[in-house]
C-alpha cells in the first residue's frame, strides 16, 4: 500500500506568484526523491490562490523523508508556508480493490 497525501494550499492575497514559484521549484526536486511515486501539483481554475497537491509515497517513511529534505525545509517551510492563508492535509493509503 502506498501512502498518499492530499494537500490544499491557499495563498495569502497577493502571494500567488510566490507559491507558484515555490511549487515550480519543489515539484521536480520532490519527484527525484527515492520513495516518491507521484507528486502532482494542481491549481484551481476558479481561484488562482488555491493549489491542490497529490503526493504518493512508497510508505509513510517516504513522506517523513520528504519532510526532512533540504528543499522542503527551504522552499515549503521557509517560503511557502509563511505565505499561505491556510494549509490542509489529509492522509490515505491506497487500497487494492
Amino acid at each position: 500500500m502506498a501512502f498518499v497525501v492530499a494537500a490544499i494550499w491557499r495563498a495569502q492575497e497577493g502571494q500567488e506568484a510566490t507559491i507558484t514559484q515555490v511549487l515550480e521549484q519543489m515539484a521536480p526536486l520532490s519527484r527525484q526523491e527515492p520513495k516518491v511515486l507521484q507528486y502532482i501539483v494542481h491549481r484551481s481554475p476558479d481561484d488562482p490562490r488555491t493549489f491542490f497537491l497529490y503526493e504518493q509515497y512508497t510508505d509513510r517513511s517516504g513522506y517523513e523523508d520528504h519532510l526532512a529534505t533540504p528543499h522542503f525545509e527551504q522552499l515549503a517551510r521557509g517560503i511557502a508556508i509563511p505565505n499561505l492563508e491556510s494549509r490542509e492535509r489529509a492522509f490515505y493509503e491506497t487500497w487494492g480493490v
